[in-house]
């Protein structure tokens, strides 16, 4: 016997890729229902080799289906998702609403699978932010092996982040740079993102960070530990899909280069290439489709006693969101529902 699996928010980037990953993964799905708002009902949305209609989220009754994957914005999730938790649908949100609410887990299965247990107290499990979900599967490993004390990230993040029409507006102007009176003025954007990059992602704060750059901050201490201290620059940049970061930590306890790119060859979810040569690492163009995590460009930091670099790369529509949601569903399945 398997689930009954709903997906909230099915005809955008996010809500596609949760129904593909389903698929590819052979998650045990008895029943499946594709949701989007009214406007987009009737819509058709691939599930492996089947279509499906999208459904009316207003007028839907969550009664009687296990999970709800929810990829809608904060708005649309605080209406829709104690409606279907109150119902006895487990929801496994992608926004930021629930993720620092005490009484939602906050998780990246290799990172903390266990925190899946404590669902019962909502009914909701919270997805964490993409730019976080990535780092954290590259931090654990360390993590566990020599403390860590600080970390410093700066992040090169796709527009797909934003959405559909952020990536729209990035072809659009990149076609008009070339093309006389086709010139896009920016609108998802403060700035022109066509050859440029943008230093500001999400709303600024009084300390003059961003809530992106926050969001980094508080989820890594809820997911692994509250004693790191984390800095982060958070930038957008003209890539399509895949966020990278360049990641330099500080830990407790020396750390070999050399262990520890083992150490991460053997952790789960994470794809080390590192060769010192031309080409010898990955960037976002190749992560795009791909589950792992990708780490290079491993390195000693000599301007502290127990530094090291990485470069860490993912898709962010995937790890960072829709694989995310899916591997807690597996894991609520595995540890707590117990079905399939």
């Amino acid at each position: 016997m398997g689930y009954k699996i709903v997906v909230v928010g099915a005809t955008g980037n996010v809500g596609h890729e949760m129904l593909n990953i389903l698929a590819e993964r052979e998650f045990p799905v008895d029943e499946i229902a594709a949701l989007a708002s009214r406007r987009s009902m009737g819509t058709e949305v691939s599930f492996g080799d089947r279509t499906l209609k999208c459904q009316d989220l207003d007028q839907f009754d969550f009664t009687g289906w296990d999970m709800a994957l929810f990829a809608v914005g904060s708005d649309a999730t605080k209406k829709y998702a104690p409606i279907a938790a109150k119902a006895g649908c487990v929801v496994i949100d992608n926004s930021s609403l629930y993720r620092y609410d005490p009484d939602v887990p906050l998780v990246v299965p290799e990172v903390n699978a266990a925190a899946v247990d404590d669902y019962a107290k909502k009914n909701i499990i919270a997805n964490p932010n993409c730019s976080t979900a990535q780092m954290v599967v590259a931090l654990k490993p360390l993590h566990d092996r020599a403390r860590i004390k600080r970390v410093v990230v700066s992040t090169y993040q796709s527009v797909s982040g934003s959405g559909k029409e952020a990536m729209d507006e990035l072809w659009n102007q990149t076609k008009g740079m070339f093309v006389p009176g086709q010139e896009v003025a920016p609108s998802v954007y403060p700035k022109q993102i066509a050859f440029n990059v943008i230093p500001h992602i999400d709303v600024f704060l009084d300390d003059g960070s961003t809530k992106e750059e926050w969001k980094m901050v508080a989820e890594t201490k809820k997911i692994m530990d509250p004693k790191i201290k984390l800095t982060a620059t958070c930038v957008r940049v003209p890539v399509f899909v895949g966020h990278s970061e360049a990641i330099n930590i500080e830990f407790e306890d020396f750390l070999d280069e050399d262990e520890a790119r083992d150490i991460l060859r053997e952790a789960p979810g994470i794809l080390v290439v590192d060769k010192r040569e031309d080409g010898g690492y990955i960037t976002p163009v190749e992560s795009v489709g791909e589950y792992a995590t990708y780490i290079s460009r491993i390195r000693q930091d000599s301007t502290i006693d127990n530094g090291l670099n990485i470069w860490c790369v993912s898709d962010n529509l995937r790890k960072g969101a829709a694989l995310n949601a899916v591997q807690i569903a597996e894991v609520l399945g595995q540890r707590c529902l117990k079905k399939g």
